[in-house]
């Protein structure tokens, strides 16, 4: 069977079938996407990247906002969800279908970016926990070693080929490893909550002694505003996959799991990172915490119950990647299929196989992340700069999704023949929208410029799909965007050439 989308505007049938829509995605697979996209390295890491950052004081204000923020994106896909149930593709479909086509491409290919951005950071991660069980052999001083790149793109090209041989079969092996890689973690709370110590956690609750390491030597930590800031990119990293369920919309075996999915999979990811991190200042002094090799988990757990603590964390973390790095792998796919069905991304995106997996897109995507992760295996602790990169080109997309539903609740689009809700989905949105605005503002303008770059060079994509498709490429509108984009690449290649901004990439 062929499938038609019914997207306003986009006037065309499906470049080809889809299979697994038959029988759809369940609630409990698609809350596992969420989870298992949000549960990646990032938790593991956790502790070492806060308390670089923010003492335990200015970290609980910052879990209070970005929690409550967090939550708002939630409601928006829950709400987008249900009152856009024509619209797919999550982040991607919501710009399109609020600022049109090319604000659509900016939000998947962002998006897409991303992705494969973050899943290099996990093969690295992965690597380097692997190489517990191998000293010397994967990993040498901080980077891995060719017998690690090797491991590394084993991993990403068996990934691809289950992928490859069917969404709705990799779905499910993503749920056992959900599951699998979710022990681990709880068995650290436990474990540390039993050690926990007061007086640790309370020594210097506000960070006005603490010294952490630096990259010029031991550095303080800022005002209490600057620690919030700090935390904040990190947050938006371990939070990354929230919309995870609203982008296999179209394989959702019924609508209104989407949002089910979303907000249940979001509690669960949020009750576990806050006891992950607030319980390690109670186990060590922040400023070990702040130096600690990662896994940071692993380290925490040796000291507090010996070395077979860092074996479990080892073990625990190797399959929690492995089940995110298969998540995003099907993300990424999802995220460029989608747009090249609606003459937004070149139509070559759109051929599904036999198993209904878009086969093009999925070869791209790894070939983009092979290149990707040769560059970082001659990149000490590249780690970190894969992560933030990651989580600057995604701010965008989410911001563009909070704007679609205050758009709906302000023009009253959706609510005719149902106004119930609607103060309420206000609310959500106005505050949505000034979180997704705070995590731009923190992210800062070297990341932004960065992330304007590849917005730009993506341009270039956009216009071989609306030429391919014979359809206007620009709206008057559409082109103060791209000015805009531009604009933000020159900044951003200014930045690089003078020196002000380095990515240890």
């Amino acid at each position: 069977m062929s499938t038609t989308s019914s997207r306003p505007g986009a006037g065309h049938t499906a470049a080809s079938a889809t299979p697994v829509a038959a029988a759809g995605l369940s609630l409990g697979a698609l809350t596992a996407l969420v989870v298992g996209s949000m549960i990646g390295g990032g938790i593991f890491n956790l502790p070492r990247q806060m308390a670089q950052s923010a003492a335990p004081g200015p970290l609980i204000i910052g879990w209070l906002v970005t929690g409550a923020g967090m939550l708002m994106l939630a409601f928006v896909f829950q709400t987008l969800a249900t009152r856009r149930p024509d619209v797919d593709g999550g982040v991607y479909g919501y710009a399109r279908a609020g600022f049109g086509p090319f604000m659509g491409f900016n939000s998947a290919w962002g998006y897409w970016i991303s992705a494969w951005v973050g899943n290099v950071g996990y093969l690295v991660l992965l690597v380097t926990a692997l190489g517990h069980f191998a000293p010397g052999m994967l990993v040498q001083d901080g980077q891995l070693t060719w017998v690690g790149f090797a491991l590394g793109s084993v991993v990403l090209w068996a990934t691809t080929a289950l992928c490859i041989a069917g969404v709705r079969e990799a779905a499910i092996v993503n749920v056992v490893v959900t599951i699998a890689k979710v022990v681990p973690i709880l068995m650290f709370v436990v474990l540390t909550a039993l050690a926990f110590r007061m007086d640790l956690f309370s020594a210097d609750i506000w960070g006005h002694v603490t010294l952490v390491p630096g990259d010029d030597g031991p550095m303080a930590l800022g005002n209490t505003l600057d620690q919030i800031k700090g935390m904040m990119l990190v947050t938006v990293w371990v939070f990354i996959g929230i919309e995870g369920a609203s982008v296999f919309s179209q394989r959702a075996r019924t609508r209104k799991d989407v949002g089910r999915a979303t907000v249940m999979g979001f509690v669960a990811v949020l009750a576990l990172l806050i006891l992950v991190n607030l319980l390690s200042y109670g186990v060590m002094e922040q400023a070990r915490l702040a130096g600690v090799t990662d896994p940071a988990l692993g380290s925490i757990l040796a000291e507090t119950v010996g070395p077979w603590g860092a074996t479990l964390i080892a073990l625990g973390l190797s399959i929690s990647v492995l089940g995110a790095f298969l998540s995003w792998t099907l993300l990424c796919a999802e995220i460029l299929r989608l747009p090249a069905q609606e003459h937004v991304m070149p139509r070559v995106f759109a051929k599904d196989n036999a198993k209904g997996s878009p086969v093009v897109a999925l070869i791209v995507t790894g070939l983009c992340t092979q290149a990707l992760l040769l560059r970082s295996t001659f990149q000490p602790d590249a780690y970190d700069s894969l992560i933030l990169l990651a989580s600057s080109l995604i701010l965008l997309p989410y911001l563009w999704a909070t704007l679609y539903q205050l758009k709906l609740v302000l023009t009253g689009e959706s609510y005719e023949h149902d106004s119930h809700g609607r103060g309420r989905d206000l609310a959500v949105a106005l505050l949505g929208t000034v979180y997704a605005i705070w995590l731009v503002y923190a992210a800062g303008p070297e990341y932004l410029g960065l992330a304007a770059i590849f917005y730009a060079v993506g341009t270039l994509l956009y216009v071989w799909a609306r030429r391919e498709s014979r359809v206007r490429v620009f709206a008057p509108g559409e082109l103060a965007v791209l000015a805009v984009v531009l604009a933000g690449a020159v900044w951003g290649l200014t930045m690089i050439a003078q020196g002000t901004f380095e990515l240890a990439l």
